[in-house]
């Protein structure tokens, strides 16, 4: 699992991300800073506040490269899977026709039918103890069994991120990462090589 930072051109390339743990950028409506990795991902700000017109202009000047863009995130509310599912019914489809749609998975969504036949990817939402519960885990399991790409938002801290990548999560992000990477990527990276030969070394075994 790597990150996609919402960061500064200046801070990417002053070595703050190493390729390790940074796979790319998240555009937000809200810093609206300048693309500069070819892998991206656009969130929608609603952690904050939605804004729609920032949020379409953002899309708008990233059309042109959308082949690259990871996914889009469909307005969501934050802590309400019900009140999500509303705004996804409306915005998944003005976003499909040109971009892969990201359904925002919030607290409660257990309990609602994901729609899963109109998203291209899984972005973990919701409040802190709902992300890290097992309902959550259970439904990035069944996103990743039905081939889905898995992004798990607000990833700061180490345990997290080996909870879900251990699961088989492809992206995540962070803004405490994005803001403080000298200070909190450090433990995470040592996190992730440990992972990575782990795993080396279960594929070792698996294949004598």
């Amino acid at each position: 699992m790597k990150f996609l930072v919402d960061a500064s051109e200046t801070k990417a390339l002053d070595g703050s991300f190493p390729d390790i743990v940074v796979t790319g950028q998240l555009l937000t409506p809200l810093t609206r800073y300048r693309r500069w990795h070819t892998t991206f991902a656009i969130d929608n700000g609603a952690f904050s506040k939605f804004n729609r017109k920032a949020w379409e202009s953002l899309l708008r000047r990233e059309s042109e490269h959308r082949g690259n863009c990871l996914f889009v995130c469909c307005p969501d509310v934050v802590g309400s899977a019900r009140r999500t599912n509303e705004l996804f019914k409306v915005y998944c489809y003005l976003i499909r026709s040109d971009w892969k749609v990201a359904y925002v998975a919030q607290d409660g969504s257990e309990d609602m039918d994901i729609p899963w036949d109109l998203c291209n990817c899984l972005f973990l939402g919701g409040r802190d103890p709902w992300k890290d519960s097992q309902a959550a885990q259970d439904i990035v399991k069944t996103a990743l069994a039905l081939g889905k790409h898995v992004h798990i938002g607000r990833v700061n801290a180490v345990d997290r991120y080996i909870l879900y990548a251990k699961l088989g999560a492809h992206t995540c992000d962070g803004s405490g990462i994005s803001r403080y990477p000298k200070a909190k990527l450090p433990a995470i990276e040592t996190a992730a090589r440990e992972l990575f030969h782990l795993l080396e070394n279960v594929d070792e075994r698996t294949e004598n």
